[in-house]
């Protein structure tokens, strides 16, 4: 570990006051530390923002579910109005790392945790999104855990964030304040593909701060739940998982919010899946065929081509047990 210096903040404009002289927010630590042991990253200062005032959950007049950047993840799956509301974000945080990591991992870190990939992880690895221009080592490596959707020739490692999945599904946002304000950003726009830029993961500013992550109000009933297949049934990265959520009336699906992790550069929503399902009626025939729409797009690598069958059946397998079969 290189050394660094540390800095404690009680005010959200002493935080940005730090950021915007390059300091790095910190707060649980849970995936910062580990990368400063491995050199991966180096920061030169360290902002603890823990005394913040963004440790809330609360439902906005409008009815959107806002979660505080600084709320653990054990603490927003255990929440009330997250549980009752959105069980596919609890769910979703529930099966996420270990419980010693979720008592202390935030949502704001969460959604900003780096990838799993081995290459980057290795410093004596090629890897664009460490060290933009040096290659992709994945690519002719072994990859049997990488993406298959939303690669480009510079990176195809996958976002690891079971709760990003969620979010990306039910549409949230993300609320950021920096040195020229505030700001909202759509979550489909916050993490970014590699393109030939991975470096680049979130469309942050220089010194923003991510205040809040904000799901917007959904139709009732709706019924949510997430699905993760792994290679072991606890502290494990997915191989595919979905969040699915269906507003059902009727007897019709009239709205469904389905995105699939652990198969994409990002969170990935599945709109040909979506669209397949509004307006027909639930039935294990429809699951099947909308489920055939998941792996749309994909370019498996040498060793992860069992993604696409596999993300076909975890999706199905998903609308199955939220939607019900007839």
């Amino acid at each position: 570990m290189y050394p660094f210096s540390f800095t404690k903040v009680s005010d959200t404009q002493g935080a940005l006051n730090a950021g915007r002289r390059g300091g790095r927010y910190i707060a649980g630590g849970t995936t910062l530390v580990d990368l400063m042991r491995e050199t991966v990253e180096r920061p030169e200062t360290l902002v603890d923002i823990s005394a913040l005032p963004l440790h809330e959950v609360t439902v906005t007049e409008g009815g959107a579910l806002r979660i505080g950047a600084l709320v653990r993840m054990a603490e927003a799956a255990a929440h009330p109005s997250v549980r009752l509301t959105y069980p596919v974000v609890s769910q979703a945080l529930e099966l996420s790392a270990s419980p010693q990591l979720r008592n202390m991992a935030t949502i704001g870190g969460n959604i900003m945790q780096r990838t799993r990939c081995a290459y980057f992880r290795d410093v004596s690895a090629a890897c664009n999104k460490r060290e933009p221009g040096s290659g992709c080592a994945a690519r002719e490596g072994v990859n049997r855990t990488h993406a298959i959707l939303g690669t480009s020739e510079s990176c195809v490692a996958t976002h690891p964030s079971d709760v990003a999945v969620a979010f990306a599904a039910l549409e949230a946002s993300v609320r950021l304040l920096g040195p020229d304000g505030a700001r909202t950003v759509a979550f489909a726009d916050f993490l970014l593909r590699p393109g030939s830029t991975p470096n680049r993961e979130q469309a942050l500013r220089k010194g923003e701060l991510i205040t809040a992550v904000e799901i917007p109000a959904h139709p009732r009933p709706l019924r949510s739940g997430y699905l993760k297949v792994r290679d072991r049934q606890s502290y494990e990265f997915a191989l595919t998982s979905a969040a699915v959520a269906l507003h059902i009336r009727g007897g019709v699906i009239r709205e469904a919010k389905v995105a699939a992790g652990g198969v994409g550069t990002v969170p990935w929503k599945l709109p040909a899946v979506e669209q397949h399902l509004i307006g027909e009626r639930p039935s294990k025939v429809l699951w099947a065929e909308a489920a055939e729409k998941a792996a749309d797009g994909a370019h498996p690598l040498q060793h992860n081509g069992f993604k696409v069958e596999l993300l076909k059946r975890t999706v199905e397998r998903q609308l199955r047990t939220v939607g019900g079969t007839k």
